[in-house]
């Protein structure tokens, strides 16, 4: 399949980070999945892309290890810094590319 570059690699100082996790109860699931939301694109059932400087990302994990049961739930975190995060493949059109967004709350 051909490359598909990334619509917009990410800024100097943020990382491409895929979050994936199994939890084993589904309020748990629920909850762990709208903290992911917050922070990322998903791209799979249990994965999310989150393009996110590191203090951010420090953030998203403190959230997602106060949320998990640990005995019972996993969750991990890959980084990918820019080269490798501009040559990962992406095929099939249902599959989301994540972006960077900025939310204003008023």
């Amino acid at each position: 399949m051909p490359f598909q570059p990334h619509a917009k690699p990410p800024g100097a100082q943020e990382m491409l980070y895929l979050i994936a996790y199994d939890i084993a109860d589904p309020r748990r699931l629920q909850r762990i999945s709208e903290i992911c939301q917050d922070y990322g694109t998903r791209v799979q059932y249990s994965l999310f892309e989150c393009w996110l400087e590191d203090a951010h990302f420090q953030q998203l994990w403190e959230k997602l290890g106060h949320t998990i049961e640990p005995k019972k739930d996993r969750i991990v975190a890959y980084t990918l810094d820019k080269t490798a995060a501009r040559k990962r493949r992406v095929a099939g059109k249902t599959m989301q590319l994540s972006h960077q967004q900025h939310f204003i709350i008023v």
